[in-house]
């Protein structure tokens, strides 16, 4: 016979006997020089030879399986009276509490931890963690109710058998090489494995360039933003390098991948072209290095400072303390503005306009004493005065002062303009008002409202009335 057959056979020996509610008679006898275990009388199944492990015979092979039945079939009556079943179907009711209630917990602590702890740690891909979270909460989610199902049909023997397909199914599905790779046929797991281990090589990639950055490049001397360039090149030849010596290893040809790599292409030519420009973009700004990690920059209508440079897009943190993600491409297709780019230092034009007649010589001293002496101003280039001309209601003139900290563009202007009003004030320099001129054509018929003429009439009187009280 086959050795299902074989084993349905058993099986029905062994529910008959469980279902009688008797008590059961388990034996060994001796059927053509053969130890036969029988329940109640009926042959059950046959030891041989192949049965027993080496250094014990076959009769005392079947001693262990008459135990082992025994103990089954004892608890097997024991799961079926109504005690244990009342007890079971209680517990079964914990479980579905607790099941509900962590079910609960868990939605509170993926709502509001954790992503509280993606925003404090300020990872690199913190939106597409935060766009992870529903999806991992609905995984776990399963596998929690699926667990508990699990446990509850295997409390009741009439439901065990379900328990019992679910976990042939779980195990089936997760353990059979059924997904093709190549030569060679993979199982989720060892998918699952193979993505766990990529996971680490990211995260010892990292560690090892933060550990580059922190204990070599910074005592080299060299700026922040070749740091960053460095570290962020070794980082990606790390993850790059790594991924090949594991492919390698977990036993993947990679010259089985042409195929693969040839529909990435397509997939690049048709639908991936936006990820693409970004990613050669970011390789640009990388080597060419026009603008890196530290450098005070304008973008569009912002002011910031850039604080990484991906290979996608660059987060730069503005002076409202936000950061800003833009797309690589956009430092290469629209112009922008490097504060710290080729110099050290940056220029601020301050406009100062003063009232007609005031003396050129000390509206000028006026301003550069303003400037020398605060500490912010570098000495080199030396603040400077231009007289621009004159304009409808002042005379113009510009401050221009140089400075080391462009983050801090801002806060000097608005110091400046404090001490350049404080330096004419003491001179008795006057900041002008707009003026306007108004003429009146006589010959123009002006026509008054009664009330508007009366008014204007006492008006009249009441000044004549002063001037004769003057005289």
């Amino acid at each position: 016979f086959d050795a299902q057959p074989r084993a349905d056979y058993a099986n029905q020996i062994l529910n008959r006997a469980v279902q009688s509610g008797e008590p059961v008679t388990v034996r060994v006898v001796e059927i053509n020089e053969l130890p036969v275990i029988q329940v109640n009388g009926v042959n059950l199944l046959t030891v041989t030879r192949k049965d027993a492990p080496e250094g014990m015979t076959r009769e005392e092979q079947a001693q262990r399986w008459i135990s082992r039945i025994e103990f089954a079939i004892k608890l097997a009556q024991e799961q079926r009276r109504p005690e244990y079943i009342r007890k079971a179907i209680l517990l079964s009711a914990f479980c579905v509490v607790g099941a509900i209630a962590l079910s609960f917990a868990l939605g509170w602590i993926w709502r509001n931890w954790l992503p509280r702890l993606i925003h404090l740690r300020q990872t690199n891909s913190q939106q597409l963690l935060e766009s992870f979270l529903p999806l991992s909460l609905a995984v776990v989610r399963v596998f929690l109710w699926l667990l508990t199902v699990i446990y509850i049909s295997n409390q009741f023997a009439q439901t065990r058998i379900w328990s019992r397909r679910i976990i042939d199914v779980l195990f089936f599905s997760f353990a059979e090489p059924i997904i093709p790779l190549g030569d060679k046929s993979y199982s989720v797991i060892q998918l699952l494995i193979l993505l766990g281990l990529f996971s680490g090589l990211l995260i010892v990639s990292r560690s090892a360039t933060k550990l580059l950055r922190s204990r070599i490049l910074l005592f080299t001397g060299i700026s922040r933003g070749a740091q960053e360039t460095i570290a962020l090149i070794a980082c990606y030849t790390l993850i790059f390098i790594g991924t090949l010596v594991l492919l390698q290893l977990w036993g993947l040809d990679l010259s089985s991948l042409n195929i693969f790599a040839g529909v990435l292409g397509v997939g690049i030519g048709l639908g991936l072209q936006g990820i693409a420009k970004e990613f050669v973009s970011g390789l640009a700004i990388i080597f060419e290095r026009h603008i890196e990690v530290g450098d005070f920059v304008n973008v569009g209508e912002y002011m910031g400072t850039v604080e990484r440079i991906g290979l996608r897009s660059t987060q730069i943190r503005t002076l409202d303390e936000v950061a800003m993600i833009v797309p690589n491409s956009r430092f290469l297709e629209k112009e922008f503005v490097n504060w710290n780019h080729g110099n050290y230092v940056s220029r601020i034009r301050l406009p100062v306009p003063v009232a007609f007649g005031e003396d050129l010589s000390q509206v000028r001293e006026a301003l550069i004493d303003a400037a020398k002496d605060y500490p912010q101003v570098v000495s080199q280039p030396a603040p400077r005065v231009f007289f621009i001309g004159y304009g409808e209601s002042s005379l113009e003139f510009e401050l221009l002062v140089w400075i080391a900290d462009p983050r801090r563009h801002p806060q000097i202007k608005s110091d400046l303009y404090f001490r350049i009003d404080a330096s004419l004030r003491s001179r008795n320099i006057q900041i002008p008002f707009p003026q306007r001129d108004l003429h009146f054509r006589s010959s123009l018929p002006v026509e008054l409202s009664r009330q508007a003429e009366a008014q204007l009439n006492n008006s009249l009187n009441n000044g004549k009335r002063e001037e004769s009280k003057a005289e």
